[in-house]
């Protein structure tokens, strides 16, 4: 019997970025600048949205929380993301949202990159707010209100400063340790940090609302009689079905933008609405297509529940920054026999080695 080579072949090989290699991706360009180039790569290919392969995510409910899938293909490249959202994880001693997603080729199927996402679905759900800010934020907005200052609220705030001039951000959450957790962690960013002691406290003077709320239950972090005219509601929390973060009637005065239809019907604030509720797509607003924020007291309401072509968008650009960087191990993932027809002869000849 033929003796096994023990070294896998090239085509067995697929780069792998740990959360490690993440890190030091992100801190050697900096947080705040890898946000804005994800947010760039976002809007890239929003201007391509139609050759894109779209499907609401496929989701696995349970009592504690959702295990997800989100893929999508632009006839190039097919990337997904799995993910998961579990909000009483923290009192246990897990992480609420933990993720990984995969690139590859779609002309032979083989995967170019596995990757932890973790940290990079919190920077594309930031580069994401940016964004729809561009086109819907009042120009001149500088504070910014935070509401729920867990995991995503720093990355927000970071990016809206780098990106849209934030100057100042104004944070509350229901637990005031994540408050306090996050005032630390904005400590010297250049940006006015003010601990608030409710969500209405927090909202007064802002231009831009922020909601990132963990809670898998309709909510209603915001209130009518809360939203002045011309603020632009970044809604972020909502991302399944039956939790939503907004009362129906500030959704009956906005403007609402929304990424894909079909899922955010199912997972978003408009969850609350009527099927025949008008609601336009953010793409059309950046191609060009229709307007966005039209005048100065317009609400506008990014309804976002998160889609695959924005993690597709930030895959392509981690893989482009772990191979400028060699920032990667690669892991020996696909089995290559010589033939491709005798796998089981490469099992067989391994025993023998």
């Amino acid at each position: 019997m033929t003796k096994h080579d023990p070294n896998p072949s090239r085509l067995a090989m697929v780069p792998f970025i740990s959360v490690d290699h993440m890190m030091r991706i992100v801190n050697e360009a900096g947080v705040a600048q890898t946000i804005a180039a994800i947010a760039d790569r976002i809007e890239a290919d929003f201007l391509r949205w139609e050759t894109f392969d779209k499907t609401p995510r496929v989701p696995s409910h349970s009592e504690e929380g959702v295990i997800e899938l989100m893929p999508t293909s632009d006839g190039e490249f097919y990337g997904f993301k799995y993910v998961n959202g579990h909000p009483a994880n923290m009192a246990r001693g897990f992480q609420t949202v933990n993720a990984f997603g995969v690139l590859a080729r779609v002309d032979n199927g083989y995967p170019v990159m596995f990757s932890e996402m973790t940290i990079l679905t919190a920077l594309r759900t930031a580069a994401m707010s940016i964004v729809a800010a561009r086109h819907l934020a009042p120009k001149d907005a500088r504070v910014m209100a935070v509401i729920g200052n867990g995991a995503q609220c720093e990355f927000q705030s970071l990016g809206f400063h780098h990106c849209l001039g934030i100057e100042e951000v104004r944070l509350w959450d229901i637990d005031p340790k994540a408050t306090a957790k996050a005032v630390r962690n904005l400590e010297g960013t250049g940006l006015t940090v003010t601990a608030c002691s409710s969500a209405e406290e927090a909202i007064t003077g802002a231009q831009i609302v922020t909601t990132c709320t963990a809670d898998k239950k309709q909510a209603t972090i915001l209130t009518d009689n809360m939203v002045g005219a011309g603020v632009h509601l970044n809604a972020i929390g909502g991302d399944s079905p039956g939790k939503t973060e907004l009362h129906r009637d500030i959704l009956m005065r906005s403007d609402i933008f929304v990424e894909y239809p079909p899922q955010t019907w199912i997972e978003g604030e408009i969850q609350q609405l009527a099927p025949e509720h008008p609601i336009t797509e953010l793409w059309r607003v950046i191609a060009g297509q229709v307007p966005g924020r039209t005048s100065r007291d317009q609400i506008t309401l990014f309804d976002s529940v998160g889609f695959a072509t924005e993690d597709f968008s930030a895959l392509r650009h981690i893989h482009a920054e772990a191979m400028r960087t060699g920032h990667y191990v690669e892991l020996d993932l696909l089995a290559d026999p010589d033939d491709p027809r005798d796998l089981f002869g490469m099992v067989a000849r391994a025993a023998g080695q």
